[in-house]
């Protein structure tokens, strides 16, 4: 039977079937050839073509083995670096980008028979970190680039100075606090007695010298002018004002530094993202329906700034919910939080008290070298509950 005419609904249909990805067991790798049925692929085996390339392959089998190989892993580790970069992946939607390339080298072709195995050989050579889940094989690619381990490098080299200067004022504060605490313990206390007389001493007296009266003597009074403006002010309102200033108390030195330290980390760590794990949250969507609202997770993984894969407690079910879905949860006092937002963020507190009329509580560091500073007036979005497993 000969072509179908251009233009025709067999051409038509033809061309379609030809763009579209066709049956693995119809196609040959040495001759890079895709059969369309079984009749197609039975004809090309038995061709003078394909005998030729199979007496090649039997002459250096390894030889093409490894080439296929090679090829394989390199296509497919370069669409996880471009598409994918160094995030955690499952291995087999890797697997189904890499297929839809028409002209993709099939897997058959290689020396692993199974995507399992080639994961793990990517594991074994250290060019991925794999792992099982009961989703199946998920793969991340290790970018080992000279440029971004430089990158890197240099990145991390910056915030251990960033941090190391951070820990060097705080210890200098620390310094300044015990130093002013062991001034005051060392200046004796003044102590405060009632007024009293003694009986045995003589009367207090009182030596008044009057000088002579000098005639009195009345100064011309000033003519006023009325045209002229009275600018003179009341003196009543400078007396106030110099009260006002008076009245309030001036900042030390020590306490001027802590204000602006602490202005300064609450300007550094203010994000406008607070998802961070192994704390305890509350769904508020209701797009998953009633069975979701209001129950509480903790977040397992954060998958990225604003997103994050929440456990539930009751159900143990997964959902991959957005940061605005969620809220912080506040236990009740005396346990556990995690601050999430702000000056110190990332650090473990306890919960001594809730002020419900300001929407705030009072925490107080429970590690690292700022332990047992009190924090006022945090706001309840920026701690919530640290999740304990059971």
């Amino acid at each position: 039977m000969g072509k179908a005419e251009k233009g025709t609904p067999k051409w038509i249909a033809n061309r379609a079937k030809a763009k579209g990805l066709q049956k693995l067991r119809w196609y040959c790798q040495m001759c890079q050839k895709q059969c369309r049925d079984e009749n197609g692929f039975k004809c090309h085996t038995s061709s003078e073509t394909h005998q030729r390339q199979l007496l090649l392959f039997a002459e250096n089998a390894n030889e093409y083995l490894d080439s296929f190989s090679k090829e394989f892993e390199e296509g497919y580790l370069e669409l996880l670096r471009r598409q994918f970069g160094t995030k955690r992946v499952n291995a087999n939607n890797v697997y189904q980008e890499y297929i839809a390339f028409k002209e993709h080298l099939h897997m058959n072709a290689t020396q692993w028979e199974t995507l399992t195995e080639f994961v793990k050989y990517l594991g074994r050579e250290g060019k991925c970190t794999v792992d099982e889940t009961e989703k199946g094989w998920f793969v991340t690619y290790i970018d080992r680039d000279p440029e971004t381990l430089a990158r890197q490098e240099a990145l991390a080299k910056k915030e251990k100075m960033d941090k190391d200067d951070q820990e060097r004022m705080l210890e200098f504060i620390e310094r300044q606090v015990e130093k002013a605490k062991e001034q005051a313990r060392d200046t004796p206390a003044v102590e405060y007695t009632e007024l009293r007389r003694d009986d045995g001493k003589e009367p207090i007296k009182l030596g008044l010298s009057l000088a002579a009266k000098k005639p009195d003597f009345k100064p011309p009074k000033p003519v006023k002018n009325l045209l002229a403006k009275d600018t003179a002010k009341p003196s009543s309102s400078g007396s106030g004002k110099e009260a006002d200033k008076s009245g309030k108390r001036k900042l030390s030195a020590l306490d001027e530094i802590k204000l602006l330290e602490e202005q300064k980390k609450e300007k550094m760590n203010r994000k406008d993202y607070w998802l961070t794990e192994g704390i305890v949250v509350k769904v508020i969507t209701k797009d998953l329906g009633s069975k979701f609202y209001k129950q509480k997770g903790y977040i397992q993984e954060v998958l990225d700034k604003y997103r994050a894969l929440v456990r539930l407690l009751d159900s143990g079910q997964k959902l991959k919910l957005d940061q605005q879905h969620l809220e912080t949860v506040v236990p009740a006092v005396g346990r556990k939080v995690k601050i999430v937002n702000g000056a110190y963020r990332g650090s473990l507190a306890k919960l001594d008290a809730i002020k419900e009329s300001k929407f705030c509580a009072t925490l107080t560091i429970a590690e690292g070298p700022l332990k047992g500073r009190q924090l006022t007036a945090v706001a309840y979005e920026d701690f919530s509950k640290l999740y304990v497993d059971s």
